[in-house]
């Protein structure tokens, strides 16, 4: 039961920024790492979503809120500071 009050925990931190710019760090093993900016377009119960808006690149990205809590995903805002593990 824990576990399930942190991944709401993240989720709450997380609306607040909805439709603001956010810049992602998504670790997708075998040492594939990628960096992107987008938007935090929504938040569901169970997982975000990223809107990346590039010239000539258009893709939407989720990602659940266990992957902040392990990390494979570090998030930072606008604001600059950094947000990881606990948001």
């Amino acid at each position: 039961m824990a576990a399930k009050d942190v991944l709401c925990e993240i989720r709450k931190q997380l609306e607040p920024h909805v439709g603001e710019k956010i810049r992602l760090r998504a670790n997708r093993g075998r040492r594939k790492t990628y960096e992107k900016e987008g938007i935090l377009e929504s938040t569901y119960p169970s997982i975000f979503v990223i809107r990346i808006d590039e010239p000539n690149y258009y893709q939407r990205l989720s990602f659940s809120y266990a992957d902040v809590l392990t990390e494979t995903v570090e998030l930072s805002f606008s604001e600059g500071q950094q947000r990881r593990c606990v948001l």
